[in-house]
């Protein structure tokens, strides 16, 4: 009797180190720094399918925002800026507008502000459900930096500079 729990304690105690050891747990997002980047299939402005996976290997700046918020255009200028110097380098400005209305109004937008950096939409319910894989968006402006290697480096909530944003860019380019 005894060789028989020995047995099952050693196979239990194997079971649930291997688990953790030999990477058998997935993770999943939890929009927080150090975790992997949630995936998503988006459409960008001309109705063509954009994932987050399509990014992998540079740097991303994952900017959730709303046409209609005061603070996430504050921001559009040093967005356009950093995108024109840094592209070459490897960073992705990528914009995920929430709440702004069909996707001709978004273009609408786009136009008027130059941005030239993608633009996503999607379905209300799926950006909804994005935004809970990224911890919960509570407010716009949010911007994630994602490495090169698809993790979270670094989160911003509200409206900030091109001076504050690449001083935590620069680190991964």
């Amino acid at each position: 009797m005894k060789i028989k729990y020995i047995f099952m304690i050693v196979g239990l105690f194997m079971a649930i180190f291997c688990s953790q050891a030999c990477g058998q747990k997935k993770v999943e997002s939890t929009g927080e720094v150090g975790t992997p980047a949630a995936n998503f299939s988006l459409i960008n402005l001309v109705g063509e399918e954009v994932t987050l996976d399509q990014f992998k290997g540079k740097v991303v700046m994952l900017n959730f925002w709303a046409s209609w918020c005061s603070p996430c255009k504050s921001e559009i200028p040093d967005f356009i800026k950093m995108y024109d110097k840094y592209r070459k380098d490897g960073l992705e400005i990528v914009g995920i507008a929430l709440s702004s209305g069909s996707a001709e109004n978004i273009s609408r937008f786009v136009k008027k502000w130059k941005i030239n950096y993608p633009v996503l939409t999607g379905d209300e319910k799926y950006l909804q459900d994005l935004t809970i894989k990224y911890g919960g968006i509570r407010g716009v402006p949010t911007t994630f930096l994602i490495d090169r290697h698809g993790n979270i480096r670094h989160k911003w909530v509200g409206a900030r500079t091109e001076k504050i944003f690449m001083a935590e860019v620069e680190k991964y380019l």
